[in-house]
């Protein structure tokens, strides 16, 4: 027996991301609340989208999918301060900052087919603020 979500590439790809990001979280300093939210984050991701897989109405499964998305959004940002305070290089995240371009890229996809629209003013694709050209 296999759950639903299990079949979702987006699942699949944010469990391949919670083991990559787990060797970047012990790299950063224990006790640092940038280590611990890094952590909370990125478990965030597949969870919310198993979770929002159970629920039997759209308005349910998006409401997780856009948690899902916000998550992936946080984990960004908390790259984005492990760099800016030293803890890890742009070089290390570079992968991980990866996997979360195409994972926020499926999350949106499916909060599409759901005929939600994400609006501009809402989600702004992660790296297009930078001038990030990767």
């Amino acid at each position: 027996m296999s759950f639903s979500h299990e079949k979702l590439d987006v699942y699949r790809l944010s469990i391949e991301f919670v083991g990559w990001v787990g060797e970047v979280v012990e790299a950063l300093p224990r006790g640092s609340s940038v280590r611990d939210q890094l952590d909370r984050a990125s478990t965030s991701i597949p969870l919310n989208l198993a979770e929002g897989n159970a629920k039997a109405s759209t308005k349910d499964r998006c409401r997780y999918l856009q948690i899902a998305l916000g998550s992936c959004f946080e984990c960004a940002a908390a790259f984005d301060v492990s760099v800016a305070r030293r803890f890890v290089s742009a070089d290390r995240i570079a992968e991980g900052k990866s996997m979360l371009k195409r994972i926020a890229a499926m999350l949106m996809g499916m909060l599409s087919s759901y005929g939600t629209r994400v609006s501009d003013d809402e989600v702004v694709p992660y790296g297009e603020l930078s001038g990030d050209e990767e």
